[in-house]
């Protein structure tokens, strides 16, 4: 899979502060198996974002576009805003299921606004700014998001659990 990663902060473009969601998606792009396609940081400016992903999910290089930053509450928190044009369907149980998994962690997790969905083949995730939220989105993407890009993709992957996907064994059977 050819992922794209955005991270997208006012404090990150300016060099005030060091992207580290950024790198931890990529550490957990490579261990997964899966490509960096692209890569930018970019302020947190709805048109910025906005062009980004457009060029990006309408490249034909990517098959998912993974974003950081920018969907709190505060002022220039503007990326699911700057989202929501670019895709052509939304997936808001994806997106819940984000907020949910950092549950366990942040009693903020639910103030995440960002949003899941699919623009032509190509699936787009908001995640959270902080690394800890990434690391909780991460943790639902591992096999999620392969099967979200296939479904996308026009592929028919397996929709049942691991252990009933293959056929029992019968060997021996009599």
């Amino acid at each position: 899979m050819q992922v794209g990663v955005l991270t997208i902060s006012d404090a990150g473009f300016e060099g005030r502060r060091e992207d580290r969601s950024g790198p931890l998606i990529e550490v957990w792009l490579r261990e997964q198996g899966h490509a960096l396609a692209r890569r930018a940081l970019v302020p947190d400016d709805a048109l910025t974002i906005t062009r980004t992903l457009l060029d990006w999910a309408d490249s034909g290089e990517v098959s998912a576009i993974v974003t950081t930053g920018g969907t709190g509450f505060a002022p220039r928190d503007v990326t699911p805003e700057a989202t929501r044009p670019v895709l052509d369907r939304e997936a808001p149980g994806v997106a819940e299921r984000l907020r949910r998994a950092g549950e366990a962690n942040t009693r903020w997790a639910s103030t995440s606004r960002g949003l899941v969905g699919v623009r032509g083949h190509v699936v787009i995730v908001n995640l959270p700014g902080s690394p800890g939220g990434v690391r909780d989105g991460l943790a639902v993407l591992g096999d999620m998001l392969p099967h979200l890009t296939a479904l996308a993709q026009g592929e028919h992957p397996d929709h049942r659990p691991p252990e009933a996907a293959s056929p029992p064994d019968t060997e021996g059977a009599q």
